[in-house]
């Protein structure tokens, strides 16, 4: 058994491999997951957590590199949690981000870790809500979250980030992309990456007419900007901090900010409920309960929504 309260300690005073041990016990379910998350609730609820998210190709992990430079040069501890595609064989992460990282490698403000989404839908590794606060409690006071690329679906950073930054690049559709894939919904701000490139001011103009298409805004509302980057070259990298730092302001003056970290802990709470009643009806399979409900559905005795209510009245009864 681990030493849980000792490896909380050890991670708040930086050392990494503290950390890399907590999000380890996250990402396996441990036994001693209550333990961790008990210890790390009170120390945790100070870290701005900025998603980064776009189609793949877009530049997404040499932008979030760009931003770890920045925000350690303003003297921040910095957090990255790269969500990777799964390996088909092992589970785990595919492309391993960290490598387009390494030049933060041997910086001991800044922590990476890749995580494989095991075949999570929305983007995200489903354990990424508590690998994010591993990093809040062990003193990151900004931690990037980098999906695995938008698609239809993949929008799930929305609800776990306090600002989320979509990133495109010219060239790639993304006009076409931003339209379809309800990303106009998630994005704070806006990122033309690439932007050395044929088509970026027609890729901005573009957005930015989308934008004003979309849903109504009243005076005092955040209206996401768009900044142009090359983040190969850090170009305009300044220009995205300082949109994130505004919106922060933003949020925080409007009380947006409280109300998005509520909204995200009630759904965090919501997951885990509802993934405990699915191990518990994962253990009824061959139940006599379950069995008895199916055979009278079957005979059209009863109907499933009826057989459903009565199967969860019993498992919420302890019956």
């Amino acid at each position: 058994m681990t030493d849980v309260p000792a490896l909380v300690e050890q991670a708040r005073a930086g050392r990494p491999r503290a950390v890399a041990r907590l999000i380890s016990l996250v990402e396996g379910a441990s036994p001693q997951l209550r333990e961790v998350m008990a210890a790390l609730a009170p120390l945790s609820g100070n870290a701005y957590v900025v998603g980064l998210t776009g189609s793949p190709g877009v530049g997404k992990s040499t932008s979030t590199s760009a931003l770890v430079t920045a925000y350690r040069r303003m003297g921040k501890r910095v957090g990255v949690l790269a969500v990777d595609p799964s390996s088909p064989f092992s589970g785990g992460a595919l492309l391993g981000d960290r490598v387009r990282m390494s030049e933060h490698a041997s910086d001991p403000g800044v922590y990476i870790r890749s995580m494989a989404t095991r075949g999570h839908l929305g983007g995200l590794a489903w354990a990424a809500p508590q690998a994010i606060r591993v990093l809040d409690a062990a003193g990151c006071e900004v931690v990037l979250v980098e999906t695995v690329g938008v698609g239809q679906s993949e929008v799930e950073i929305a609800s776990e980030a306090d600002t989320s930054v979509v990133l495109l690049a010219p060239g790639m559709g993304d006009g076409i992309q931003a339209a379809k894939a309800g990303i106009l919904e998630i994005g704070d701000v806006y990122v033309v990456n690439k932007a050395d490139r044929d088509g970026a001011d027609a890729t901005a103009r573009e957005l930015n007419h989308m934008l004003g298409l979309g849903e109504a805004r009243k005076p005092g509302d955040w209206r996401p900007p768009i900044v142009k980057t090359v983040a190969a070259r850090a170009e305009g990298i300044d220009e995205v901090v300082e949109a994130l730092e505004k919106h922060r302001a933003w949020m925080e003056e409007h009380g947006v900010l409280a109300q998005r970290r509520r909204t995200r802990a009630a759904r965090e709470v919501e997951t885990i409920a509802v993934t405990a009643l699915r191990a518990r009806i994962g253990d009824l399979h061959g139940d006599r309960r379950l069995g008895a409900l199916a055979e009278r559905v079957a005979a059209g005795e009863l109907d499933p929504y009826a057989a459903a209510d009565e199967l969860i009245e019993g498992l919420t009864n302890g019956g």
